[in-house]
């Protein structure tokens, strides 16, 4: 009989650093190998072949591996089916075959419509993404073995060679035979892992729409996004001769052994009669400015030196693969609260942005080598190079890159939920939001570059700390104080914007209330369109894509001032534990996952298009010189149909190397 279903697991070794290159780089290697591929077609027994010792996977699982009607489930199934793909093209040419068309770069893959993942079903009802913490969590009779980490280190990984161990890179079965049928069990109790997690989640099944997003999101791993690694290489090496150019200047001023040194630096400038509490950035920037030109040369100095722009170019030379696109980039469900993609490796969510008007230039220069040219026109060559960063990503030769992204978009959604029609209105009439929130705030009339245009800031920093029930703290986390606001300014601030948006306002506080009562009296309560409902030990909040918000074990519990609040289990600094909530929190997450799914649905609409990659509210699409802008962006700005009513823009550029306009 046919397989309809296949759950595995594999263990494999490669010289190829994991964490810091991704599974792609990693499984290209030439030292590859699959090791152990533990399995159970139709929730069978779960059987282990031991590749190593010259067992073989049985014909009909080859055959299901690439069968797009058999179901392959995994947990983090990324890692299984670029793997796979490999071993397959290696191995069993006959069998593997891949998907899209021939000018995509997807070609060495297994499509992932005929995968799915149980990492993904427990990040989408806010549990965590690890094997070993799902099963914890749900408390299941089978757990992760504790042994694995040890195993894995021991198989999976070179070792050193030592004179005890005969001088070997790698460990092997005969090496430590014990060991290996504990690594073997391990693998096969993985996959028990696995099925018992699926038939616990088995009623609060994943939509299929959602399955749709995660295949179009591997799809944009699998494709990846070139790398320009001429700059590259040329940015590390001009980054090593800039910090020893900057460590000689230090020394040669001060004399002292590791200018990098809080301590040794914070000596020396009490030698020159500076007494620095501290020397982060903040610190330094005002000691710059109240010092003599000696010493604002070596606190700059150790600034650059401080920059590390260098990291970004290194993280893309350890993941670009073969061909020379970086792969596996994002992480679908990255952020399990509201479900919105995440960066990995390279982290293209948190580039520093360009502002420099040569930008192409100083490209040209450190794609060249040329060091001298750049120490002639700049002053601050880790800056030029931090800059740069985002230009290492180029299209491929003959394409362009169109970006294109929305504009305001958390604030047309918060503002569409809550009914604050003024905001509302300022979107359809295309003005400028921080102009007419400060208009609506202080009663005045406000344009950007006309009468009273010094209120402007004012809106916009109130826009962006206070949306979701910030307060005086939110101001001052986002630079208000720095942006020359007074202490004294911030509560009236805070008090201006509140009652110029009452219904947002409002807002809040009934999704508190509506939470309170659904986890309290363990109900359904519904508010603005939305249901808040208690279910098997969850709550859940549907959204108007059809996607649902989920908390994990709710219950009333205490805030820290004192006050009632929702409290429930979730992820906080890598530990699963109790965290509090309340409801501006709650907006925020309401807000941020309808915007993710706008964004969603964007990505859907123009999958048509190579889209390499998404980064926040924003597309990169690889496309030929013909594509029109403006069609891309009409298209991206279209509204879903499950939320019809609310405006959306979306803006762009066309670009031969990506930036940020």
């Amino acid at each position: 009989m046919a397989i309809k279903t296949l759950d595995c697991d594999i263990e494999t070794f490669s010289s190829v650093d994991l964490p810091k290159a991704g599974v792609y780089k990693y499984s290209e290697s030439e030292d590859f190998e699959v090791l152990l591929f533990a399995y159970s077609a139709d929730g069978g027994p779960v059987q282990v072949v031991d590749l190593v010792r010259g067992e073989t996977i049985p014909t009909e699982v080859l055959e299901a591996l690439t069968d797009d009607s058999v179901l392959k489930w995994a947990h983090n199934c990324a890692f299984e089916r670029v793997c796979l793909s490999a071993y397959l093209r290696r191995n069993y040419p006959q069998y593997f075959r891949s998907y899209s068309v021939t000018e995509d770069s997807v070609g060495n893959y297994l499509d992932p419509a005929a995968w799915r993942c149980s990492m993904i079903w427990a990040s989408y009802l806010g549990l965590p993404r690890s094997l070993k913490g799902v099963g914890a969590v749900l408390k299941l009779t089978e757990q992760k073995m504790e042994e694995g980490t040890d195993l894995v280190k021991y198989f999976c990984k070179p070792c050193r060679p030592t004179k005890k161990n005969g001088g070997r890179t790698r460990n092997l079965p005969d090496h430590d035979p014990e060991k290996w049928e504990t690594f073997k069990a391990y693998n096969k109790r993985d996959v028990e892992v696995e099925l018992a997690i699926k038939a616990r989640l088995g009623k609060y099944p994943v939509p299929d729409f959602l399955w749709d997003e995660f295949c179009l999101d591997q799809e944009i791993n699998d494709r990846g996004i070139l790398v320009d690694t001429v700059l590259v290489e040329q940015a590390i090496e001009i980054d090593g001769k800039t910090k020893d150019y900057l460590r000689g200047r230090m020394y040669d001023r001060t004399g002292l052994e590791n200018p990098n040194s809080v301590s040794q630096m914070k000596e020396w400038l009490s030698e020159q009669g500076i007494e620095a509490e501290s020397l982060d950035k903040k610190a330094v920037k005002e000691l710059l400015s109240e010092t003599d030109e000696d010493v604002a040369d070596v606190l700059s100095c150790r600034q650059q030196l401080a920059k590390a722009s260098v990291s970004k170019y290194r993280a893309m030379k350890n993941a670009v693969c073969d061909d020379g696109r970086a792969r596996g980039m994002f992480a679908f469900y990255g952020a399990n609260r509201t479900g919105r993609w995440a960066g990995r490796i390279i982290q293209l969510q948190n580039l520093p942005q360009n502002h420099m008007d040569d930008l192409a230039e100083a490209r040209d220069l450190v794609r060249a080598g040329d060091f001298r040219a750049l120490e002639m026109m700049y002053d601050n060559i880790p800056n030029v190079l931090s800059e740069l960063i985002r230009t290492a990503f180029v299209p491929k030769p003959g394409y362009k890159y169109i970006v294109s992204d929305f504009s305001a978009i958390e604030a047309r959604v918060l503002s569409f939920l809550a009914g604050e029609q003024w905001r509302i209105d300022v979107f359809r009439e295309g003005k400028d939001i921080y102009c007419s929130s400060a208009s609506m705030m202080f009663h005045v009339p406000v344009e950007k570059h006309g009468v009273n245009s010094h209120l402007r800031q004012k809106g916009k920093i109130a826009e962006l700390a206070l949306g979701y029930g910030g307060s005086i703290g939110a101001l001052r986390a986002m630079g208000a104080l720095e942006m020359g606001l007074t202490e004294e300014e911030l509560q009236p601030l805070v008090t201006a914007w509140r009652e110029a948006n009452p219904h947002i306002t409002r807002f809040w506080w009934d999704v508190d209330a509506a939470v309170k009562k659904a986890v309290a009296n363990k109900t359904s309560v519904a508010s603005h369109g939305f249901r808040f409902y208690y279910q098997s030990g969850m709550l859940f909040i549907d959204l108007p894509s059809g996607r649902r918000l989920s908390y994990v074990k709710p219950r009333i519990g205490m805030n820290r001032f004192g006050s009632e609040c929702v409290t429930y289990e979730g992820t906080n600094l890598g530990k699963w534990t109790r965290l509090e909530t309340y409801g501006p929190k709650i907006t925020e997450n309401i807000v941020q996952a309808v915007a993710r799914d706008i964004l969603a649905y964007a990505m859907k609409t123009l999958r048509h298009c190579f889209i390499v990659g998404s980064v926040h509210d924003e597309l990169i699409i690889e496309c030929s010189p013909g594509v029109d802008l403006q069609a891309i962006c009409d298209q991206m700005g279209r509204t879903p149909p499950w939320i019809s009513g609310l405006l959306l823009r979306a803006d762009g550029y066309e670009c031969g190397f990506y930036k940020k306009e």
